[in-house]
């Protein structure tokens, strides 16, 4: 697995999908010190926020777009991400994007 930042998360939580119970991901999580969570087997209500994130990517990104390329895949999926990431407010969290929420939090930790 590809770490993209340094700072590693603590606990992960997914699904029982088979990408996420796969050995090498188990050895990875034990080796760097996280915790993996799994979601009780059809039960989405344990992961409320990332079954309505999965939601959203599929009706809005994956089921409009044919893709022609795995290149164009990915332009299609950076451009939706950052969209919903730095442009879209999100009611849950009090009216802010998610980028303006995670300064939010990093702002609250210098205090």
């Amino acid at each position: 697995l590809r770490v993209l930042d340094k700072r590693l998360p603590v606990r992960i939580q997914a699904d029982n999908g088979s990408e996420f119970i796969s050995k090498s991901l188990d050895k990875w999580a034990y080796e760097h010190g996280v915790t993996m969570d799994f979601s009780r087997p059809g039960k989405p209500t344990d992961n409320p926020f990332i079954e309505s994130f999965n939601g959203s990517l599929r009706d809005e990104c994956l089921n409009i777009h044919w893709f022609l390329s795995l290149e164009d895949a990915q332009e299609k999926l950076d451009n939706w991400r950052r969209e919903y990431n730095h442009e879209r407010t999100h009611s849950s969290l009090n009216d802010m994007t998610p980028a303006e929420f995670i300064r939010s939090l990093r702002k609250d930790e210098d205090l």
